[in-house]
């Protein structure tokens, strides 16, 4: 049976892992950022270049990216859909003279990692290997705020000695049956 690698191997390897992706990364046409909730594209243009020179094609599932009448930067299914109305792209100008198509893209689902911007990238990056930046409970949608705010409640009311929400429920609901029937003892009852 195969040992497990040590720290210090796991170490190395990722360091390889990310020197490679890195590498391979810069070889695309363009550079890209992602956080969870959408994704920056820069393409590099010439500087003498307007934004009628350039074709940008953006629907739900797919994006195209090229100077008219060259071959595409980006050409491709996007790897995974995006919401178009909250999704753009403006040209703008960077330094030493030149220009960019800076494009934002909106995902649909805003609790997936991108591995690559569309399905046929040449390289694809390992999500596996993300560190999310810290999210806001303002950043969830409601049930998952509402779930994490009662865990937040508990772990606070735990550290406290006090009882959960949960247990606070069982209290109550004895407190109500104990008033709707006084004529029973309660004194010994025990709360799990």
């Amino acid at each position: 049976m195969p040992s497990s690698p040590t720290p210090s191997e796991r170490e190395r390897s990722d360091a390889e892992a990310k020197a490679r992706e890195k590498e391979e990364q810069a070889k695309l046409p363009y550079k890209w950022t992602q956080t969870i909730k959408d994704l920056e594209i820069a393409v590099p243009v010439a500087g003498n270049l307007r934004g009628k020179d350039i074709e940008v094609v953006m629907t739900k599932t797919k994006l195209k990216v090229a100077v008219k009448g060259q071959a595409p930067a980006i050409d491709g299914d996007l790897t995974h859909a995006i919401k178009v109305d909250e999704s753009a792209w403006t040209l703008e100008t960077v330094g030493g003279g030149g220009k960019e198509v800076s494009i934002h893209l909106d995902k649909s689902n805003k609790m997936e990692w991108w591995d690559a911007v569309v399905t046929n990238a040449e390289y694809k990056i390992d999500t596996s290997k993300i560190v999310p930046e810290n999210s806001k409970l303002g950043d969830l949608d409601g049930q998952t705020r509402g779930m994490v705010e009662k865990m937040m409640y508990d772990q606070r009311q735990k550290e406290m000695g006090k009882p959960t929400s949960e247990e606070e429920g069982k209290m109550e609901m004895l407190k109500k049956f104990q008033a709707q029937h006084p004529e029973m003892d309660f004194s010994n009852a025990k709360m799990s």
